[in-house]
């Protein structure tokens, strides 16, 4: 019984995991392409659970689409650009701001309009995902060489050359039953996906200089963590990992008081095996003492432990990094004996001085920014 039911349920996820949304069914043209960026949070439904292939999709919307396939969604802009029809408080605003500095889309003149809840057209989608790779230039003319031995149908002049090089590229997407470009038809969401589908594919192989830098893992020397591991651009910290922080007070089993704060730091990178920066040295830890009692002879030894909370990353980034740190002194098996046998050890940790933290729970990174991924 136990193994029919273990087969029940994993025919039950095989069938949600390959039809994420209802109204997409297997055989669908770009299936593939929206279950996938389904799973990965790129694209998301309704809230009745549809996706509804054949809507139209606003330019901020597909602002928004972009950014998260290419896993930018983290960066921090310095210089955001200034448009009529867009605040600080719009809720894409910094989708739209990351668009604009990884040259997805071209700056506007100044005071011009960004028109957000305008449908994307297929011109400008297709344009979006060439705009993130490093390509081969080609003339205009070459461009419409191209185009030409395909499609009937003219394109505006500014997007000849885009859509001579997403031709050349195999990134094209012509819907079954199609067979122009029609380029400023608005794009239904199965096309963007599968536009944005072939800008990830192709991005891994050949980003733009600004992608590149961004998406490059960044690497340096430090404190190795032996059981981390990177899946991709994300590193993770499993729960159980020890790592060393550095106290920036004196506290004592004899003097400290259970709930008192403490600081501390990281005094130098936690990195992986391959040297992928987990943690940036300098990155700042928080908690309190939540277990403090004296040293009393021939009664206990001392005890001292630490509960981590929070961590602030060199990202000005805080959040939870949940941890315990026993202090124990480091003896011999004859000290241990003493110690077992005759109680009385007083423990202390001196301002910079040094204490293993064992993580509570997993900590996962983009190892390209260092950003902590919340779960």
């Amino acid at each position: 019984m136990k193994k029919l039911l273990l087969l029940c349920l994993f025919a039950v996820l095989t069938v949600t995991a390959a039809n994420a949304f209802p109204d997409v069914s297997d055989d669908y043209w770009a299936a593939s392409q929206i279950n996938l960026l389904g799973e990965q949070g790129v694209i998301v439904g309704y809230p009745d659970g549809t996706f509804k292939p054949d809507e139209n999709v606003t330019r901020a919307e597909f602002a928004s689409m972009a950014i998260k396939a290419l896993g930018q969604q983290n960066t921090k802009i310095i210089q955001p650009v200034d448009f009529s029809d867009i605040t600080k408080d719009f809720w894409a605003y910094d989708a739209i701001q990351k668009a604009l500095y990884f040259d997805l889309v071209s700056k506007p003149a100044k005071g011009e309009p960004f028109r957000p809840d305008d449908s994307v057209s297929r011109a400008e989608s297709l344009t979006v995902a060439v705009n993130a790779l490093t390509t081969e230039e080609i003339s205009v003319q070459k461009a419409r060489e191209v185009l030409s031995k395909k499609y009937k149908d003219t394109v505006p002049e500014w997007f000849v050359i885009p859509a001579g090089k997403a031709e050349i590229l195999g990134m094209m997407v012509i819907m079954p039953g199609k067979d122009g470009i029609e380029a400023e038809r608005p794009a239904t969401r199965a096309e963007v996906a599968a536009i944005l589908f072939n800008m990830m594919e192709q991005a891994k192989l050949n980003p733009n200089a600004k992608l590149a830098e961004a998406m490059r893992k960044k690497t340096g020397e430090g404190f190795v963590v032996e059981s981390a591991f990177v899946q991709g651009s994300v590193g993770t910290i499993p729960a159980g990992a020890v790592v060393p922080v550095e106290l920036t007070k004196y506290i004592s089993s004899q003097t400290s008081e259970p709930g008192d704060l403490y600081l501390a730091r990281a005094a130098q990178n936690y990195v992986t095996k391959d040297k992928f920066i987990l943690v940036n040295e300098g990155a700042t830890l928080q908690g309190q003492l939540v277990d403090v009692r004296p040293g009393k002879w021939f009664v206990r030894n001392g005890v001292l432990i630490l509960d981590n909370a929070l961590i602030t990353t060199n990202n000005d980034q805080t959040v939870k990094f949940s941890g315990l740190a026993d202090v124990k002194k480091h003896r011999n098996w004859f000290m241990k004996f003493v110690r077992f046998c005759f109680k009385g050890e007083k423990l202390e940790v001196p301002a910079e001085g040094f204490v293993d933290m064992q993580l509570l729970k997993p900590v996962s990174v983009d190892l390209t920014n260092g950003w902590i991924i919340e779960n």
